[in-house]
Order: C-alpha cells, then sequence, then structure tokens
C-alpha cells in the first residue's frame, strides 16, 4: 500500500527510519494516519532506505502486508502534481467543503423526490388496480344484465307462442246444448 513518509531519527537509537503520515485509500483518496507519541509506535518503520535521505524529507513508499518497505521515492513530483491539480485552481478545504455541503444537499433533494416519484408511482398502481377490480365488477354486472335480458326475452316468446287465456277457455268448453237451442230444435 502506497504511503507518505517522512524521514526521522529515533529518539532511543539514533537510527533513522520512516514515520507514516497518511496512506492511499482509493485512487484519489487518502487517510491521515494517526501521530504516534514518541517515534516508535505502529506508523514508524526502520528502513535502511532512509539512512541515505536527509532528515525531515518527505518521500512516497510502499510497504507490504508484512510492514516490509517495497519501493521508496522522493514525494517532491508528488507533491508538486497535487498543488498543481488542486491548489493553483483555489480547490481548499473551505471550498471542498462547500462542495461537500453542495453535493449532499443535491443527494437529499434528490433523495426527496425519488421519495416523491416512488410514493405517486405506488397511489397511480393502486388506482390502476382499483380501476381494473371496477372494470371486472362491472363485467361481471353486464354479464348479470345480459343473462336477465336473455331470459326476459326467453319468457316472452314463451308468451307469444302460448294460447291465449281466452282460446283455452273457448275450446276447453263442453259442447253442451243451450236451452234455448233445445227449444228451436223440438
Amino acid at each position: 500500500m502506497l504511503h507518505l513518509a517522512q524521514v526521522e531519527e529515533q529518539p532511543d537509537s539514533g537510527k533513522r527510519g520512516l514515520r507514516l503520515l497518511a496512506r492511499q485509500v482509493a485512487e484519489h483518496a487518502w487517510e491521515v494516519l494517526p501521530n504516534d507519541a514518541g517515534k516508535s509506535g505502529e506508523n514508524f518503520l526502520l528502513a535502511e532506505a532512509a539512512t541515505s535521505l536527509n532528515h525531515g524529507n518527505l518521500v512516497l513508499v510502499q510497504v507490504s502486508e508484512d510492514r516490509q518497505i517495497t519501493e521508496t521515492r522522493p514525494a517532491t513530483d508528488w507533491v508538486m502534481e497535487f498543488v498543481e491539480t488542486y491548489l493553483i485552481y483555489g480547490v481548499t478545504p473551505d471550498f471542498l467543503k462547500q462542495e461537500s455541503e453542495r453535493v449532499e444537499g443535491w443527494r437529499q433533494e434528490l433523495t426527496l423526490k425519488s421519495q416523491e416519484l416512488t410514493r405517486r408511482t405506488m397511489e397511480t398502481e393502486a388506482r390502476r388496480d382499483r380501476i381494473q377490480t371496477l372494470e371486472q365488477d362491472l363485467e361481471a354486472q353486464k354479464h348479470q344484465l345480459d343473462e336477465m335480458m336473455q331470459s326476459i326475452i326467453e319468457r316472452e316468446k314463451k308468451l307469444e307462442n302460448a294460447p291465449s287465456v281466452e282460446e283455452n277457455s273457448v275450446s276447453d268448453a263442453p259442447n253442451e246444448a243451450s236451452p234455448s237451442d233445445e227449444n228451436e230444435a223440438s
């Protein structure tokens, strides 16, 4: 992992080593490491490469997982690139803080809009479901009305085809001769 370090001497032994100041956690993101009390803490590494460097120099070092230094190079080019990329354009901590706050405001606004859109979508889906239910109910009622209408039409047809009550009473009456008819026959 890439670290920014400063060349220092151990107060007890006078040996030179590297105090790790920060480490790279992503391509453009660094984490400041805690300042150890004294110079013998976990962020101080004895390094043979530090003997050829001047006290106070900043260097970039690759540190392996077993805390061995695998590469050391001067940090001058890296610091100058940092200055050219960020500082000549006025990118200050205050500017970054303001931009971060502005981005956070946008994020919150977008979150609220997303929640509102989700709520509206759910309402629209509920309305659509309600309309579908009403359509199904109307279709069922229409079907019932059609069946009732068909039943009424069939009854009317049966009634039209059935003999009328008067016809039934005349044809069903016995053939009796009226008393006046009998007198005439005699």
